[in-house]
């Protein structure tokens, strides 16, 4: 609405001055309002470029074939490569916020979060079907932590720092521990079934060794 208003003011104006015959001042003011706009749009644009959301790639027809196959109907193959797209853009912004800083590093090492959350999209990726299972991860959990170092990222780059600062700063680095660590039991519980799997091989496995002497390990 209002780029359309404006070249209607610009002509109205444009009138007025035809009739008072004051052309200069219109010239002047033209050039006026052309540069705020321009100044103006520039601004707008890179305020709304800011973390442009890169596009979907390409649906292979592979991919789609998988997707069917795992009984995937169009709406929900959508639903999937959308949420992954943005997963993966969080993922990678969470890196890069832990490389900035000593404390994140600290953070991710204690808890290997990162590793976690990269371990988490691959899984996904491998069972697309259970995506709603790991909503917490990636609707809540994953983007809050994402948010929060951004945010000490930012803040911690400041030149000069005020005791009031450094308190905020511990404290976004206390709430982003635990959120490191939901992160971690996100991937732990998605996985939990295929550990489950595990033991009761490897106890099928002891049994059938205690069984054959030949084969046991004592």
């Amino acid at each position: 609405m209002r780029r359309k208003l404006f070249p209607i003011i610009i002509a109205a104006i444009g009138i007025l001055c035809f009739f008072e015959g004051d052309f200069g001042d219109f010239i002047v003011f033209l050039m006026l309002a052309v540069g705020g706009w321009l100044i103006y749009s520039g601004f707008k644009g890179r305020k709304t470029g800011y973390r442009k959301k890169e596009e979907i790639p390409f649906l292979t027809k592979e991919k789609e074939a998988y997707y069917k196959k795992n009984g995937m109907s169009e709406s929900e193959i959508e639903l999937f490569r959308e949420t992954m797209n943005l997963s993966k853009q969080q993922v990678l912004r969470l890196q890069q916020n832990i490389q900035k800083s000593a404390k994140l590093k600290a953070i991710d090492l204690r808890h290997d979060t990162l590793k976690a959350a990269k371990a988490l999209f691959k899984e996904l990726v491998k069972e697309p079907t259970r995506l709603p299972e790991a909503s917490q991860f990636l609707y809540t959990h994953l983007p809050n932590i994402v948010d929060l170092t951004d945010h000490y990222v930012e803040i911690n780059s400041h030149e000069v720092k005020s005791k009031e600062v450094y308190g905020k700063l511990e404290e976004s680095a206390q709430i982003i521990d635990q959120m490191a660590d939901l992160i971690v039991k996100d991937y732990q519980q998605f996985v939990s079934e295929d550990l489950e799997d595990m033991d009761v091989e490897i106890s099928i496995a002891k049994k059938n060794l205690d069984h054959d002497p030949d084969l046991s390990t004592k």
